[in-house]
C-alpha cells in the first residue's frame, strides 16, 4: 500500500502548503495511474490529467460523485466514533481502482489499473 501511503503524505504535507504540483509530480510517475482529479471543498475541479473535452465531463462527474461518497463516509466515520476522522478511501472494481484522500480545503482522487495482491 505504499502508493496509497504517498497520497496522503503528499496530501497533508505538500497539499497544506499549497505546493500541487509536487504531489502531482508524485503522482504521474507511479505505475498504473490513468489520472488524477484534485477538487476544491466546494466539489470543483481545479487540476486535472485529462485533456479533451469528453475526459473533461468524466472529471466532473468523478468529482461531483466523489464529493457526495466522501460526504457521507466523514458521517458514517464521525457516527461510529466521534473523534475520528476520514483520512482516506478507496474504492475498487474490476475496472478500476480509485483513491481518495480527503482534506479540509482538497479531494485528491486518483484512477488507477486495478493492482493484484
Amino acid at each position: 500500500y505504499s502508493f496509497c501511503t504517498l497520497l496522503t503524505v503528499a496530501n497533508y504535507t505538500t497539499m497544506a502548503e499549497g505546493n500541487i504540483d509536487e504531489v502531482v509530480r508524485k503522482i504521474n510517475k507511479e505505475k498504473g495511474v490513468k489520472g488524477f482529479i484534485i477538487i476544491n471543498s466546494e466539489g470543483i475541479p481545479i487540476k486535472d490529467s485529462f485533456d479533451e473535452m469528453e475526459p473533461k465531463m468524466l472529471t466532473i462527474h468523478y468529482a461531483a460523485l466523489i464529493t457526495s461518497l466522501v460526504a457521507k463516509a466523514r458521517t458514517a466515520v464521525r457516527d461510529l466514533d466521534a473523534t475520528n476522522e476520514l483520512t482516506f478511501l478507496r474504492l475498487r472494481s474490476r475496472k478500476h481502482e480509485i483513491l481518495v484522500a480527503p482534506d479540509k480545503d482538497y479531494i485528491l482522487i486518483v484512477i488507477q489499473e486495478p493492482v493484484c495482491e
